[in-house]
């Protein structure tokens, strides 16, 4: 062979070869992930992406996955000897801490805390360093250290603090402080903008650093006699330092485009996330550069799979107008399923495209749904069969619009938007008409049987709901009722010969009188009545009882023998309803339906009967399907389906849809009840279809957008240009991995509004199935290697006069007092296991066996840990401060907290107002409020006045309003009051009610709902309604409610057991009761009414 023979062999393989490599070596070069929460030491760097940890040196290249753990491992950091790394992880159920060696190995657990611990770093010592609220009483953050040699934990004295770093002498702690309030605002300047402080070994206090900046500063990082750390103070999150006593403060970092996120430092290199990527920081030569960081994974979380429990998303189920199909709307995805048997069609090939609210139309040909393809929710037609291609119908969205009710003839489709506009739909030209009047908000609508009435429910201006029939052909529109009282649920009787609906006219209250226990008030019960309304004047009821004249008419009009030849002809004339409305008087042929008031809602209508939910009266109520045969005879309501979540009248009136709770059924439209639904349930056992993440999550970061653009308050959006945010974020969804890393980028951008109550949470997030719950004792433990167990430090007291809330180990026949060891649980020693949390896993509600050791005598108890601790935690705070109010004042005041504002904190201060109702003062304290929505409902009990008293013959005098306060009040804020109760603290200065004490507040007043969900049920909230005062200026929101004496309770003084501000308000009420103590008038002089011949004489 020749030298050229063997080159042109030789060649293909070499060409081959060469390709190979090239793969291979592009392979290897691996992909760009989103990389989250870094630390460094010395060269070598830890993050998380993916949910795993991985390791790359400083230098970037390709990352080592250390972690492969289907929950999230986050917030890493490596000891100073750099062989282990410390992490949180949720393995069992809690975020937990745990340490694992740098060159990856088994995990091993170090927490059994209950509430979750996050890691922050190590001390120079070789101590982890967390914080977790597991030890606070109140819902706030401490520090704990855990020396991975003795086992032992300390708690650093500190009351409020996260995000800890030491100085090299580990004498000395730089913390953050009030913790991550979770929510993503931007540029934020609340009272609970994150400060950092320091605190020294034998200090008599901490020590706030960052005093001149209203911004937050967090993540403090000490390095050689300087703190660096991550602020706001240019708009945009950056590096900064400032020496260890808060001084000479210098910028290191001058992104304008993103924010620096979490940062770890290491012999003069910063390590920090900027959008999805890690940047280094180099001290020496003050720059900055992006580390090329790549990782090789198989993706598995953007892998298609298959959702087999798709029921969760559903949001929409309809029938079919002969109820043959149902057509399901569930995670933006369009299902058509049988009722009985045939075929199921998925309308789910359009991965990155949201569909809503998807009914059927007139004849069950077509599926008409809202799509968000073209980047606005439009309305579109699908063929039911799934034989056919997509058409779209609107194609001039500006707002979100919900699902629509097509009228029977095909032509109309009805529908409301969520700036409460009402529109009728052409179909043919896709032109939207609209018909409502005001902006208050739009209820129930139905259509005429002969489609050229819409009748609708529109709020007035008094907020009543108000029903309105709308004429398609000519535009003209008329009140069908007043708004003097609620009217809703308008439907047509099959013959257009009458309107019923539901109103809320009866009035009667369970309680008849303002006297009695707790000040009752009138509670509305079965409100609802059934009426209808006939359309032409003097056509009768049918409910109306018979007379002679009736008999009469009757006999004229009842058909003979022949007329049953021209049965076709009769019900092909009935199918041509024509509705003739006498406007004139309308509202004066309101009839009531003879049955008895309730508490009803849903109404549907067919030829026989009305059918109604019906709810049961009281606590855990049901709700039954209900119905009213229509006749004359024997009217009454009756339950047709007991305990149902919903149903529906399918178009023909013959069948109903009903859910019951995860299954749905379809049942005879009869009048009988209906027992037995076994039979009428509709498959969906095998229901499931395969989603491809990644489109997906380009869909729901859209969808979240497009949220915000549209429930947003200010249309404005804050002057943010809001298509640039989309513009600027979007491609960064390529870089996301997990749905958590979609979540963290959708707050990116919704962050950029700088408004609070914008957290970003939840979705299809990964997840094992292990939930292993450490069960809690309701004590304090610490451990004790002398005498072989964990001692009692504290063992959690509750008001005695509940005693179902105790603690398992505060039972007066176990007799277990503080300072008891225990020595084994269940007969292991207690000491083999890290925390005696370890020992009481899985354990809640079940029989635990302990032996305790007291002196040199031991005992076994058996005791049943309970759930959660936590409601524990706080009751103890809460009656220790009323224990603490009462003796410092000498039980001249009264104390009562309110954890939030939510149904169950109306129980709270009704429980905890009335038995201190006619004290001199009143402490509220709503330090640590979560919100809700009942400020007004507080503040009126508050407001009321006494204005007369009464003095019987025995007894002390009492006064008119019942059980209203006349002392003097103080309401307690601080930091973490958030959203309503900022709003209850605002009223109650502005209604000049008393005093306010603390510190300035979160600053949430932009109020929302939670209801605008993603297609995974995940949460991008937008705030909607702003607040603002009689003074035209917008309230609280941003930077807070100021209170009228400003007190801090400093973190080390409350740690040993001080509360600044609750004895400034015990002080100041004391003295307001001295200088005007407000007692009770005694009552005049009884008057002598005798006369001349009956006057008593005095012997």
């Amino acid at each position: 062979m020749t030298k050229v023979s063997v080159l042109r062999f030789f060649k293909p393989i070499l060409l081959l070869f060469c390709t190979l490599f090239t793969y291979i070596s592009l392979s290897a070069q691996g992909f760009e992930g989103y990389y989250q929460n870094p630390t460094i030491h010395n060269n070598t760097i830890v993050f998380t992406a993916e949910g795993d940890l991985w390791k790359i040196s400083l230098h970037g290249g390709l990352a080592q996955r250390l972690t492969t753990h289907a929950e999230e491992e986050n917030f890493s950091s490596i000891s100073p000897d750099g062989k282990t790394i410390a992490f949180s992880a949720s393995y069992e159920g809690p975020m937990e801490v745990y340490t694992m060696p740098i060159d990856g190995g088994l995990p091993t657990r170090w927490t059994f805390e209950r509430d979750a611990s996050v890691t922050n770093g190590w001390t120079p010592d070789n101590q982890i360093i967390y914080h977790t609220r597991a030890f606070s009483k109140v819902p706030d953050n401490q520090i704990v250290t855990i020396d991975p040699i003795s086992k032992q934990k300390t708690r650093i004295p500190l009351s409020q603090a996260s995000e800890a770093s030491y100085d090299a002498t580990g004498n000395t702690v730089y913390f953050v402080r009030p913790a991550y309030h979770r929510n993503v605002t931007k540029r934020y300047q609340g009272g609970t903008a994150r400060q950092i402080w320091k605190f020294t070994k034998g200090e008599d206090e901490a020590v706030k650093l960052t005093t001149n900046h209203l911004g937050g500063s967090h993540h403090p990082m000490w390095f050689s006699n300087r703190i660096y750390f991550i602020s706001d103070r240019d708009g945009i999150m950056n590096i900064w330092s400032m020496t260890e006593n808060g001084e000479d403060l210098k910028q290191h970092t001058t992104h304008k485009d993103f924010d620096v996120r979490s940062a770890s430092i290491s012999n003069g290199n910063i390590v920090y996330q900027m959008a999805a990527d890690l940047w280094h920081y180099d001290l020496a030569t003050n720059e900055s550069k992006k580390i090329n960081i790549k990782i090789v994974s198989d993706l598995d979380q953007l892998r298609e799979k298959w959702d087999d429990n798709p029921s969760k998303y559903i949001t929409s189920v309809h029938a079919d107008p002969s109820g043959e199909h149902i057509v399901i709307t569930a995670r933006g995805r369009v299902f058509v399923a049988p009722v009985k048997s045939g075929r199921f069609v998925s309308f789910t090939d359009k991965a990155d495209v949201r569909f809503r609210d998807a009914v059927f139309s007139h004849d069950g040909s077509n599926i008409y749904t809202l799509s968000d393809e073209s980047g606005e929710f439009e309305f579109v037609s699908m063929p039911s069969n799934g034989q056919g291609s997509e058409k779209r119908i609107t194609n001039n969205g500006k707002v979100l619009r919900y699902g629509g009710n097509p009228s029977s003839d095909g032509k109309w489709i009805a529908y409301n938007d969520l700036e409460n506009n009402m529109y009728v739909l052409n179909i043919a030209n896709g032109v939207s008409k609209k018909i409502s009047t005001n902006q208050e908000g739009i209820g129930n609508f139905s259509w005429s049987p002969d489609n050229k009435w819409l009748a609708f429910v529109q709020m007035a201006s008094n907020t009543m709901a108000q029903i309105k029939v709308y004429n398609v052909d000519t535009g003209a529109l008329f009140d069908l009722t007043t708004d003097r009282a609620n009217s809703f649920n308008p439907k047509w009787s099959p013959d257009g010969k009458f309107i019923y609906f539901l109103s809320d006219r009866s009035f009667t209250s369970l309680v008849g009188s303002p006297w009695g226990p707790r000040q009752p008030e009138p509670y509305f019960d079965a409100s609802e009545k059934v009426y209808h309304v006939a359309l032409k004047k003097g056509t009768r009821s049918p409910f109306r009882e018979d007379d002679e004249l009736s008999s009469d008419a009757k006999k004229e009009d009842k058909p003979g023998e022949t007329d049953k030849k021209d049965k076709g002809k009769k019900e092909e004339k009935e199918d041509k309803v024509t509705v003739t409305i006498d406007q004139d008087g309308i509202q004066n042929r309101i009839v009531e339906v003879p049955v008895s008031a309730g508490n009803y809602y849903g109404l549907e209508v067919n030829k026989s009967a009305l059918y109604l939910m019906s709810t049961t009266t009281g606590i855990k109520t049901k709700n039954h399907l209900s119905f009213i045969k229509i006749d004359n005879k024997e009217v009454s309501l009756k339950t047709m389906v007991s305990d149902i979540e919903g149903f529906e009248l399918v178009g023909n009136g013959e069948k109903i849809l009903l859910n019951k709770g995860k299954d749905y059924h379809m049942i005879e439209a009869g009048t009988s009840e209906v027992k037995d639904l076994s039979k009428s349930k509709i498959n969906l056992s095998d229901w499931k279809f395969p989603i491809t993440p990644k489109e997906d999550w380009k869909q729901i970061f859209t969808d979240a957008w497009r949220m915000e653009r549209d429930y947003f308050y200010d249309k404005n959006m804050h002057g943010v240009d809001w298509d640039a945010m989309h513009a600027k974020y979007l491609p960064l969804v390529d870089r996301v991995t997990t749905r958590s890393e979609l979540s963290d980028l959708i707050g990116r951008f919704v962050g950029e509004l700088s408004a609070l109550h914008t957290s970003v949470r939840g979705g299809d997030e990964r997840e094992d199935d292990k939930k292993i719950a450490v069960a809690s004792l309701g004590a304090v433990f610490s451990r004790d290697e002398n005498k072989k167990g964990f001692k009692i430090e504290h063992i959690y007291k509750v008001d005695p006069d509940y005693p179902d809330n105790k603690s398992p180990l505060d039972d007066p026949y176990l007799d277990v007092r503080n300072g008891d060891i225990i020595t084994k649980v269940n007969g292991k020693d207690a000491l083999n296991a890290i925390d005696i949390g370890e020992l009481i896993r899985n354990e809640a509600g079940k029989q635990v066996r302990l032996t305790l050791l007291r002196g040199t005598s031991s005992r076994d108890i058996i005791v049943k840990p309970i759930a959660n601790e936590y409601n524990l935690r706080y009751s103890d705070w809460e009656y220790g401060n009323r224990l603490d109010v009462e003796k410092k004042s000498e039980d001249q005041i009264g104390y009562l907290h309110l954890r939030a504002m939510g149904s169950n904190d109306i129980n709270q201060f009704y429980r905890e107002f009335y038995p201190v109702f006619n004290k001199g003062g009143l402490i509220v304290d709503v330090r640590y409020n979560f919100g809700g929505n009942i400020d007004s409902f507080i503040l009126e009990k508050l407001l009321r006045k006494a204005w007369m008293y009464w003095k019987a013959r025995s007894g002390e005098s009492y006064w008119n309003m019942p059980y209203a306060f006349r002392g003097h009040i103080v309401v307690l804020v601080n930091e973490n009051t958030y959203s309503d109760g900022e709003a209850f603290a605002d009223g109650f200065k502005k209604l000049k009610l008393g005093t306010t004490i603390g510190t300035r507040t979160w600053g949430g007043e932009i109020w929302l709902h939670s209801g605008n969900r993603l297609s995974d049920n995940g949460l991008a909230r937008a705030p909607m309604m702003g607040v603002y005062g009689d003074n035209g200026e917008w309230l609280i929101e941003g930077h807070g409610f100021e209170p009228d004496i400003e007190v801090d309770n400093l973190p080390h003084a409350t740690f040993k057991g001080e509360d600044a501000q609750l004895d400034a308000a015990i002080n100041h009420l004391k003295k307001l009761i001295k200088e005007d103590p407000r007692e009770v008038p005694a009552p005049p002089a009884y008057p002598d009414k005798s006369f001349e011949n009956n006057k008593k004489t005095n012997n």
